[in-house]
C-alpha cells in the first residue's frame, strides 16, 4: 500500500485573487510626435509585435526596476 502524500490546499479564492491583482485598470496617456510614433511603427512593424500596450509596459517596468535595482538605499 503506498503512503498519500501530504499537499497543501489551496483557498478556492486566492487564484481568484491573485488574477484579479493582475487586471490592468489604471489608464496613462502618452502623447508622441510623429517622429517617435513613426520609430515605434518601424520596431512594431520589425519584430511583429501586435500589442503594443504590452510592449509599452514592458518596456517602462524594466527602466524602472534598473533605476530602482541601481539606485537602491544603502546602509553606509
Amino acid at each position: 500500500m503506498r503512503k498519500k502524500k501530504n499537499t497543501p490546499k489551496l483557498d478556492p479564492g486566492f487564484m481568484d485573487r491573485q488574477r484579479m491583482d493582475l487586471v490592468h485598470n489604471n489608464r496613462q496617456v502618452v502623447y508622441l510626435n510623429k517622429m517617435e510614433l513613426a520609430a515605434i511603427d518601424e520596431y512594431c512593424r520589425q519584430f511583429k509585435i501586435t500589442s503594443r500596450s504590452a510592449m509599452y509596459r514592458k518596456a517602462i517596468m524594466e527602466t524602472i526596476l534598473r533605476g530602482l535595482d541601481e539606485n537602491h538605499p544603502t546602509l553606509f
